[in-house]
């Protein structure tokens, strides 16, 4: 079999430099790689996802090595090979050196080459001096936990013991965790498949299998016939607490909120329910509908947005809503490296008003002793506990309770999940989660 030659580090460089750039510029890292070339996507992805990792000690590096910032373009180059010279999470470098600097330079040379003398000096000077360099800004707070400021500061104030260990956490590759479809498979007999394919796997929950070693997944037996999906170990939470909250065949279950759609296919996959799901936007929408596809799952698909019930809503009352809220996504930031440098304070006050709405005019659609399930994929406690917390004191009178199977904040780090199974290597994404029951 012929192997297609691996693209040129210099390529790849160029184009990680532009999404940094758009990043740096407020778009996202998913959108920036849309308009990559398909055969350096996956490359590129790789390499900017670290350089978010290491971006705020890239930039009070490059502004010790060039006080004056070079243009907008060649800066990126800079910090782009400046974070890929910094030793990742799990101390090693994805490139040697050497090769780095000298692709580095190359990559200048395309773009700007006026400038590849002056990104040749900074790089060798970093290697020259990089122990005494880390060292100079070790002590400021966003080069030492490639955090903001205000990030940092509200990790500190909602997890006092463990806001070190969060920062670090979100520094580290996520694990590649898929969810084994159960209707037409089980997780220890697809982890047999993925062994006889010559995958190291294992299971990890009744639907989850971690794959040792992340791959497209185009790559996964069974991917195109719906035999497994990829969803993170917290997110295949929220089904079984919903069906295990009592919900049986035929039950109507309102998923407000759907897209991209794991937990309306998780929630198929193990029930017969009268499901329907509700986004706002119609594109991502639209990949509701082709998951379900790939999965030969059917579901009511609605675009609206949820909180205008008038607009959406037949008055049928559902016997479950699981309410996705839109959220910061700060647990979920070793999957969205990008999304620490794109958020701001504010954006949580918006967050939190937005969720605040969603779960009071949602819950109006909920039957009699029906369950509402809300869930962010947040660590913040403005979004999780606090949330609650508030909507409790609106609507306790009339008897909303809180049900003690749903397990609150889920934080990204070993034994933070009380109902972890013993025997799991891997740790899921930050979640919240609360279970909701209405009289």
């Amino acid at each position: 079999m012929v192997t297609a030659a691996a693209p040129p580090l210099a390529r790849l460089l160029e184009r990680t430099a532009d999404a940094v750039a758009a990043v740096r510029a407020g778009r996202s890292l998913t959108a920036a790689i849309e308009g990559v070339p398909a055969d350096l996507r996956p490359g590129v992805l790789a390499l900017a996802s670290d350089v978010m990792r290491r971006l705020g000690t890239a930039q009070a590096l490059r502004e010790r090595l060039a006080p004056r910032a070079p243009q907008p373009p060649v800066d990126a180059l800079l910090l782009s090979a400046l974070a890929l010279l910094l030793p990742g999470a799990d101390g090693t470098l994805p490139y040697p050196e050497h090769t780095l600097v000298d692709q580095a330079v190359q990559a200048a040379r395309q773009r700007a080459p006026a400038a590849a003398g002056f990104v040749n000096a900074v790089l060798r000077r970093l290697l020259r001096e990089r122990a005494a360099l880390l060292e100079a800004v070790q002590h400021q707070g966003v080069a030492a936990f490639n955090h903001p400021l205000w990030w940092i500061e509200r990790a500190r104030q909602d997890w006092p013991r463990q806001w070190r260990e969060l920062l670090a956490a979100n520094n580290a590759a996520p694990p590649m965790v898929l969810r084994v479809n159960a209707r037409r498979t089980t997780a220890q007999a697809y982890v047999q498949q993925l062994h006889a394919n010559g995958r190291s796997a294992q299971v990890v929950g009744p639907q989850a299998v971690w794959l040792h070693t992340p791959c497209p997944v185009a790559q996964l037996p069974g991917f195109a016939e719906g035999d497994v999906s990829v969803q993170d170990l917290s997110a295949q939470r929220a089904a079984p607490l919903l069906l295990g909250a009592g919900l049986g065949p035929g039950a109507r279950v309102l998923d407000a909120c759907a897209a991209p759609g794991g937990k309306t296919a998780h929630l198929l996959e193990l029930s017969d329910l009268d499901v329907t799901a509700l986004d706002v936007d119609a594109a991502r929408l639209q990949r509701v509908q082709q998951g379900l596809q790939r999965l030969q799952l059917r579901a009511q698909l609605l675009c609206a947005d949820a909180r205008l019930t008038a607009a959406w809503w037949d008055g049928r009352p559902f016997n479950a809503v699981l309410l996705d809220a839109p959220c910061s996504a700060s647990g979920v930031v070793r999957r969205h490296p990008d999304v620490r440098w794109l958020r701001r304070a504010d954006d949580l006050v918006a967050l939190a008003r937005t969720q605040a709405e969603l779960l009071d005019a949602l819950w109006p659609t909920l039957a009699a002793g029906g369950v509402l399930l809300y869930v962010t994929c947040s660590i913040f406690r403005v979004e999780g506990q606090q949330q609650i917390d508030a909507f409790l004191q609106r609507h306790g009178a009339r008897g909303a309770r809180l049900d003690p199977a749903a397990p609150g904040h889920l934080l990204p780090l070993p034994d933070n999940d009380p109902d972890r199974f013993a025997t799991t290597p891997v740790v899921g994404d930050g979640f919240f989660y609360a279970l909701i029951r209405k009289p």
